[in-house]
């Protein structure tokens, strides 16, 4: 059993989810964070002051966790240096990044993210350190951000690209991998595609979501034209273009639908539907 595990981005979506299973598995951990008054993480974690901009603050947060997860919260050029104090003392590092090589036209449009994914797996890799890579694709989670707000405001939905299929992936099940990684033996050099159970159209998705929470919802399809000023408040442009270019290039292909979750954990993963019961509150809020 791992002694120690630092997590690097243990406030966010999947973050969160990671500390509580790891301390469901008796696991000691020790979350990095700027703020650590604000963190509001549960009192059994040991949270440190550290900085991934400022790699002297790293070495403490370090000091004994050598088992690390990794999700990237700064800006590039922060990369080389906090992975060269991280890759000196860690001896197993588990990366949250994204399917870069998955060969499906969503996950393969050039943009900012991708490239800084790649040059942290690059940097990682060359250490020699014991790593894992998870690649998972949409999030479940990513409807709160999308259609909670249209949801909330009234009964009107208005998206674009409502053909195109994803296999969104509840944030709870890429948690439960990264524990697997972290915690076990067996996943060195590994780079695992995470999907949800099932293909899913925008349309059908916000569909899902109108019948879980008992509510009848009109949906409008926006025009590639009509989106970026109709969902700016939503979306900023840098997102929304980056999203736009993967939903054009995703129009006519099946979406990758993977069973590394069940093939890991050993049970289903969760579907949309369960994802959307279980946050049934946000939506209606």
């Amino acid at each position: 059993m791992t002694e120690r595990v630092l997590v690097v981005g243990g406030t966010g979506t999947v973050g969160r989810h990671v500390i509580a299973e790891l301390l469901a598995n008796d696991t000691v951990v020790r979350a990095l964070a700027r703020n650590p008054d604000a963190c509001q993480l549960p009192s059994q974690v040991e949270v440190v002051r550290g900085d991934l901009t400022r790699p002297d603050t790293l070495d403490s947060c370090l000091s004994g966790a050598d088992t690390v997860f990794l999700v990237w919260t700064a800006p590039a050029e922060s990369v080389v240096n906090a992975l060269e104090r991280i890759t000196r003392q860690a001896r197993r590092i588990v990366f949250l990044s994204a399917p870069l090589k998955t060969p499906h036209p969503l996950f393969q449009q050039p943009n900012a993210g991708r490239a800084l994914a790649e040059q942290i797996e690059r940097l990682i890799e060359a250490s020699g350190v014991h790593w894992t890579f998870l690649r998972p694709g949409m999030f479940a989670a990513n409807a709160l951000r999308w259609w909670m707000p249209q949801i909330r405001a009234g009964d009107v939905v208005r998206w674009p690209y409502l053909s195109v299929p994803t296999a969104p992936i509840d944030e709870r099940d890429i948690a439960t991998v990264v524990v697997r990684a972290l915690r076990e033996d067996g996943h060195r050099g590994a780079e695992y595609v995470l999907t949800g159970p099932e293909s899913l159209t925008h349309l059908e998705q916000l569909t899902t979501i109108a019948r879980v929470i008992g509510r009848p919802l009109r949906i409008e399809e926006l025009s590639p034209a009509e989106a970026p000023q109709a969902l700016r408040s939503i979306l900023p442009p840098p997102v929304l273009t980056m999203l736009m270019n993967a939903w054009a290039a995703a129009i006519g292909h099946p979406a990758v639908v993977t069973s590394t979750f069940t093939d890991i954990a050993g049970r289903p993963a969760r579907s949309f539907a369960t994802w959307v019961a279980d946050h049934a509150a946000q939506f209606a809020a």
